[in-house]
């Protein structure tokens, strides 16, 4: 949630900052703002997006060298002028902008209205700025030890960055629990809360950790933590084509995202796979092989995409590899007793490796004494530190809020995991092992033939259901997450109703939707469901519902029963899922483009959540 920046250094700070700010609107778009150093403090907030806020400042003095700007999803407080960072001391002096959420502000503000400080907003940030007005006046100190004591009492999650007056070229910044990147540049530093504000002005970044400062003085930097210690920095070089965050020519990031498929299923698979030797080689958890291969069991813990992905998972480590699988979501998992112990294996998926409630999730498991593991792909994230081992996706930034790149790069990651268990285990026969190697490096060509052979079967179904109110999408198997994802692309973009279920289970209730006004999607792959699958569509035309169903090119019995079809390329059933979610993603994208509905930035939403 929520996306801060912040400059000093030798340009104007307001352009750096407004471009950081819109390469960070896909996690926020509620209300932006900026704060600058010129003599005083100017600051200029405005509820909406970054343009509005654009327009609002553009007869505004914003010269400086020294800034910090927000955009924000809101948590407390509801989208205005008032609540919008970044928030202001009582004397004007201190500015500061915030990811997370402060738990323990209402104490905090009780304490502080006590003393006589009056507050404009609604949010939990306004409340620690003046926490730390406050302790600066009581100290008589300077700005970095104010907000090291404040940190120290300060319950909650957060990444903040702080500027004042008094300072005018001080900039402190910590983190607990939120994403922070600081880029070292020649003579300037820019803070963000990804890189991608960052990669256009340097390679070099340090990411602090939980309970780190960063205190920028002019051109000198260091890094502390909250008992101030000072520690030695580690600079990461990043490895990051300015490319990949702009839209290359297509009108949405999602669109873009979607064609990339093919390519970052590629780069998911590549230096990992051999198939002409039969080799899958996963580095990153080389070291914990024997634990995941001698487990009782394998718990996975995610949100969202990331859930559906880790129920694709369950699938095919119980099929393949023959351990005992269950799936979780993280924010059920760590408010339950869960019983786990050193022989169970947890593994963590999060496309931003930031997500709050898995985070704690996996801590949860690693104190129990379960050997944790992760899929993420944000390289030095959160989940990426904190687990034992884990793989990286490598599909490169998404900007889209829906994700789908990230959701096949999980996929591949699955895959590749799911087959070498099995063949640690001589759970699978080697014929077949190499038939299914050789079967997953194919499937990037397949996602391409299947981008190019639906699209214009896709822009015919969305026209006919762009204005449905409800939708309902049905699958077997592995297909059954494939349901759910694909209702969940649907509502989070185009703002329609929609819910996936196992085919079987229409009859336990959903069946009492169907009338000629609902849309219903069969994902429909020959495998061993098909014929279960042919049964619940005559179930759905014999109460006038409209079908719309994915199936395996050639297919005709289906073909001839369905009011559309889309076709998806021929391959081994394992491996359907991969390919049926493709259409799935493009049919969101087109009914939401006929709405008229903003596609990266859906209402609401935010791409990384990173509170409670």
């Amino acid at each position: 949630m929520c996306g801060i920046v912040a400059y000093v250094g030798h340009q104007e700070a307001y352009p750096v900052i407004i471009k950081g700010l819109k390469r960070l609107e896909y996690r926020g778009y509620d209300s932006a703002g900026i704060a600058l150093i010129n003599g005083g403090l100017n600051v200029v907030k405005k509820k909406g997006k970054v343009v509005n806020l654009e327009e609002y400042a553009e007869n505004t003095n914003l010269n400086g060298h020294v800034g910090i700007g927000h955009t924000r999803w809101a948590t407390h407080g509801i989208p205005s002028d008032a609540n919008s960072h970044p928030h202001t001391s009582g004397d004007g002096t201190i500015a500061l902008v915030h990811n997370g959420i402060i738990e323990n502000y209402l104490t905090l503000k009780s304490d502080l209205e006590a003393k006589g400080h009056i507050f404009k907003s609604e949010t939990d940030t306004e409340v620690l700025v003046h926490f730390i007005e406050d302790i600066r006046n009581q100290l008589k100190c300077d700005l970095e030890e104010a907000v090291r004591v404040a940190l120290t009492r300060v319950v909650g999650a957060f990444a903040i960055a702080v500027i004042t007056t008094n300072e005018p070229t001080v900039l402190v910044a910590a983190r607990r629990g939120s994403p922070l990147a600081v880029g070292i540049g020649e003579g300037e530093f820019i803070l963000a809360s990804d890189i991608t504000p960052i990669v256009e002005y340097t390679s070099k970044v340090i990411y602090p950790k939980d309970n780190e400062m960063v205190v920028v003085n002019g051109v000198d930097y260091k890094l502390v933590d909250l008992n101030n210690n000072v520690l030695e920095p580690y600079v990461k070089e990043l490895d990051f084509e300015l490319a990949s965050i702009e839209k290359g020519g297509f009108e949405h990031f999602m669109l873009k995202e979607i064609m990339e498929q093919p390519r970052t299923f590629h780069d998911c698979l590549r230096g990992r796979v051999k198939a002409d030797e039969s080799i899958i080689k996963l580095g990153g958890i080389r070291d914990y092989i024997d634990d995941i291969r001698s487990a009782r069991r394998i718990m996975i813990i995610a949100c969202g995409t990331s859930y559906h992905a880790a129920l694709v998972a369950k699938y095919l480590f119980e099929d393949l590899a023959g351990i005992p699988t269950d799936v979780d979501f993280a924010s059920e998992f760590r408010y339950r007793k869960v019983v786990i112990d050193d022989q169970t294996v947890v593994l963590g998926i999060s496309q931003s490796g930031e997500t709050a409630d898995t985070i704690v999730a996996l801590e949860k498991a690693k104190a129990k004494g379960a050997k944790v593991l992760g899929i993420c792909n944000v390289v030095g994230s959160s989940i990426a530190r904190m687990t034992d081992a884990g793989i990286y996706t490598h599909v490169g930034v998404e900007i889209g809020v829906a994700s789908t790149k990230a959701f096949t790069g999980q996929l591949a990651i699955i895959y590749m995991l799911a087959l070498l268990i099995a063949k640690e285990k001589g759970n699978i026969d080697y014929t077949k092992y190499k038939y299914l190697v050789h079967e997953l490096t194919q499937i990037s060509s397949k996602i391409e033939e299947a981008l190019k052979s639906s699209y214009s079967a896709v822009e015919r179904v969305s026209a006919a259901c762009k204005n449905a109110s409800s939708m309902i999408y049905l699958g077997r198997g592995l297909n059954y997450p494939i349901a759910l994802e694909g209702a969940l692309k649907l509502k989070e973009i185009t703002y329609i109703h929609a819910e996936g279920y196992p085919a079987a289970e229409m009859k336990h209730g959903p069946i009492a939707l169907i009338d000629e006004n609902m849309f219903v999607v069969f994902i429909a792959p020959k495998d061993k469901t098909y014929e279960k699958i042919v049964s619940n569509i005559q179930e759905v035309k014999s109460r006038s519902g409209k079908v719309i169903a994915i199936v395996t090119k050639g297919d005709r019995t289906i073909s001839e029963m369905a009011d559309y079809t889309i076709e998806i390329p021929e391959t081994d059933k394992l491996f359907t899922p991969i390919l049926n979610i493709i259409p799935l993603q493009l049919l969101a994208y087109q009914v939401a483009k006929l709405r008229d509905c903003n596609i990266d930035q859906p209402r609401n939403l935010a791409k990384s959540v990173t509170v409670e």
